[in-house]
């Protein structure tokens, strides 16, 4: 059966059995990516559109992709040519998009909560692709997959989630998810990067890296917000480097089998080091391809899906 819900906003309210399913769905719609084909019928006729008010490559273009191999049409608002321009509100913008047909919109914007907005305004579901410091709840689903895949479980294992977790709408949905799933959840960062009162999450704070990623099964890195750091949160990026950046000397501390993460964009040379990002643990390819089916599956699942066997058929 679908999941029982109009919209995906965040994970916060999301129960653990609603994420297993997202993840299980996933699997065969992996499998639809190693076809020469890649594609199936079962979201013709469906029509999903994405509003980015802000910049995108992975997210928006795996939502897209993903929404094509499925057999749906798609549109996306180019907000710099848009009526947006003209003073035209948010809500009227999407309503607009909303009576030409469209049955999900992707929205991401700068604004935390503008996806709870947009969900109360429109018949549409309404999938959240990020909103400010708020949540990505694809994101971390994608980065759940990814470590189920690749480590069998979720349940036990000890996940540092390290770097900018003040600015970071990941590491909020990848705490919510990962707790419900039974991880041990580790935040690691500078103290002035870091929210008041985080432990109240379920997580465990860290403010040095090396003690944070001892005997971890998985580390994710979030990217340094440089845009962010005119606010003199930090002395300077070298020291930012020297303190929290991920190098394979630091790598050396976690389980021999660890997985290293990031979302992506990387700021190489910053909080990860070359030799990391491009190395054996590194999953992050993997995050970018597992992305697609995870969005498949979301896709799938709120838009009507419900019997297995129409996936891959």
């Amino acid at each position: 059966m679908g999941l029982q819900r109009k919209d995906m906003l965040g994970l916060q309210d999301v129960s653990a059995e609603e994420i297993n399913l997202i993840l299980d769905t996933a699997v065969p719609m992996k499998e639809i990516l190693k076809r020469e084909i890649k594609k199936v019928p079962t979201l013709r006729g469906k029509v999903v559109a994405t509003m980015f008010y802000e910049a995108s490559t992975r997210t928006r273009s795996s939502f897209e992709l993903a929404a094509k191999y499925m057999g749906a049409d798609t549109m996306s608002l180019a907000v710099a040519t848009s009526s947006v321009q003209k003073g035209e509100s948010f809500r009227d913008t999407a309503q607009t998009i909303e009576v030409m047909g469209v049955d999900t919109v992707i929205l991401r914007h700068s604004m935390s909560g503008s996806a709870h907005y947009l969900a109360s305004c429109l018949k549409a579901s309404v999938i959240n692709g990020g909103d400010g410091k708020h949540e990505h709840p694809t994101q971390a689903l994608l980065d759940m997959f990814t470590i189920r895949e690749k480590l069998g479980k979720i349940k036990g294992l000890k996940v540092v989630i390290l770097g900018d977790i003040l600015h970071s709408r990941v590491a909020r949905s990848n705490i919510w998810g990962l707790t419900k799933l039974g991880a041990e959840v580790r935040v690691a960062g500078p103290p002035t990067l870091m929210p008041n009162h985080i432990e109240k999450l379920g997580v465990e704070v860290f403010y040095d890296l090396d003690e944070a990623i001892r005997g971890a099964d998985v580390v994710n890195v979030l990217r340094l917000q440089l845009e962010r750091q005119q606010k003199g949160l930090l002395p300077s990026i070298r020291e930012y480097h020297r303190l929290y950046g991920l190098n394979n000397d630091r790598l050396k501390l976690a389980k021999e089998d660890v997985l290293v993460l990031h979302p992506g964009p990387m700021n190489r040379g910053v909080e990860i080091a070359p030799e990391v990002a491009d190395g054996p643990h590194s999953v992050i390819n993997e995050q970018v391809h597992n992305g697609v089916a995870v969005r498949m599956s979301l896709l799938y699942l709120l838009m009507g899906g419900g019997d297995s066997d129409e996936i891959t058929d």
